[in-house]
């Protein structure tokens, strides 16, 4: 099952979050051969989307790193959001690591 994380995003800004995969007992996952994928969208039924970038920054380490540039930002509307992290197996097996809401706080200096 995934894990719940809800995230803050400051539009207009870049936004960077890492992430830890754990096994069941706590310890760093070996994700290697892995790769991520993760959208926002406004509401689980929402069509549109906007893509996460997906890093796997350390492998062996389980760190996973999520990010949206600052025009990605700037072109979302302020409010909730919802969110997931899959990760696919070189076997093509898809697991949700991770999901939740994503609150952006609007921009004021443009």
């Amino acid at each position: 099952m995934a894990t719940v994380t809800n995230l803050f995003i400051d539009q207009g800004s870049n936004a960077t979050v890492t992430i830890l995969v754990t096994d069941g007992a706590g310890s760093a996952r070996n994700i290697t051969g892995y790769t991520g994928r993760s959208q926002l969208r406004r509401s689980y039924f929402s069509s549109s989307n906007t893509p996460f970038t997906v890093n796997i920054t350390n492998p062996t380490g389980g760190e996973v790193t999520l990010s949206l540039s600052a025009d990605q930002t700037a072109n979302l509307k302020y409010g909730r959001y919802v969110y997931d992290v899959e990760l696919v197996s070189n076997t093509s097996s898809v697991e949700r690591i991770i999901e939740g809401i994503v609150t952006v706080y609007p921009e004021v200096t443009r």
